[in-house]
C-alpha cells in the first residue's frame, strides 16, 4: 500500500472553490477506486497550503485509477473546474510508505 500525499499552493481568496473541489473529490476518487484520506484546506496559520491524501495498492493500481478518475463524469468535472477558477496556484505529488506500523493501541491517561 501507498499514499499519496498532494500539496496544494491555494489562492487565499478562493479557498471556497478548493472546498468545492475536495468535497467533488471526496466523491470521485472512492468511486474511482482509491481509498481516500481526505482533504485538507487552510484552517489557521498559512492561508495558502492544502493537502489531499488517499492510499491506493500500487503504482500500478495508481495509473488505472488515474484513468478512471480521468474519463468519470465527476472528474472532468472538478478538472474543468479547476483550469477555470484557477485556484489552484501549485500542486506537488509524492508518494510514501508507512514506516511506523504496526501501531499499539492508544491509551488513555
Amino acid at each position: 500500500m501507498i499514499t499519496c500525499f498532494i500539496r496544494y499552493q491555494i489562492d487565499p481568496y478562493k479557498r471556497d472553490a478548493f472546498e468545492t473541489y475536495a468535497r467533488n473529490w471526496g466523491q470521485a476518487i472512492p468511486q474511482c477506486g482509491a481509498d481516500l484520506i481526505g482533504y485538507f484546506a487552510p484552517h489557521e496559520g498559512s492561508a495558502t497550503t492544502a493537502y489531499g491524501v488517499y492510499s491506493i495498492e500500487s503504482l500500478a493500481a495508481y495509473e488505472a485509477y488515474r484513468e478512471r478518475l480521468r474519463i468519470s463524469d465527476v472528474g472532468r468535472e472538478n478538472y474543468a473546474m479547476a483550469v477555470r477558477e484557477r485556484f489552484i496556484l501549485k500542486e506537488d505529488r509524492v508518494f510514501l510508505k508507512l514506516a511506523s506500523g504496526p501501531h499499539a493501541e492508544r491509551s488513555v491517561p
